[in-house]
């Protein structure tokens, strides 16, 4: 048997082959067993994650929790119908791949502690934001409409000295 190399990657690897096999095996075993539904992707990816935070401290449960939530949420996003327009299916799984990290930078801003990590989530979520937006422009879509960030007002001229509320 080959040896895989450490790191997240091959715990990843790991879950797809058992998982096949075991799939495999089920429908070897029995006709009936070919019936057997493989699980989804959410619930796939769900279950990597959870397998892997099992030897987490209790305290970190919040932020592992995110994480596979947004991990789960952007899989599920990335897995489109081909349109046959290459540039926007490549935005349709893009969009998602990047509010994936919006999310998880939200997490590291929530739960974190390291400053200087704080100010790469903030940059995340910036940049993030701004390649969705040009990604959008580019297929002459919509944007979203504007929202404070979770940490803000939500009226945010209310907030700043000497600028008044446009009522």
């Amino acid at each position: 048997m080959r040896k895989l190399p450490g790191g997240r990657g091959s715990f990843i690897a790991l879950g797809v082959v058992a998982t096949l096999g075991a799939l495999a095996v089920a429908r070897a075993a029995s006709p009936s067993a070919s019936s057997v539904a493989a699980p989804s992707l959410a619930e796939y990816i769900s279950a990597i994650c959870t397998a892997a935070y099992r030897s987490a401290l209790p305290r970190e449960a919040p932020f592992l929790s995110e994480n596979t939530g947004a991990m789960v949420k952007m899989m599920v996003g990335m897995e489109i119908k081909p349109t046959g327009d290459v540039d926007h299916d490549f935005v349709d799984m893009m969009v998602p791949h990047h509010q994936g990290a919006i999310d998880m930078a939200q997490a590291e801003l929530r739960h974190g502690h390291n400053e200087l990590l704080q100010r790469i989530a903030q940059e995340i979520i910036v940049t993030q934001q701004q390649e969705i937006a040009a990604m959008r422009l580019a297929l002459g879509q919509p944007l979203p409409p504007s929202a404070a960030a979770p940490d803000q007002p939500s009226d945010l001229s209310a907030a700043t000295p000497g600028r008044s509320s446009p009522r």
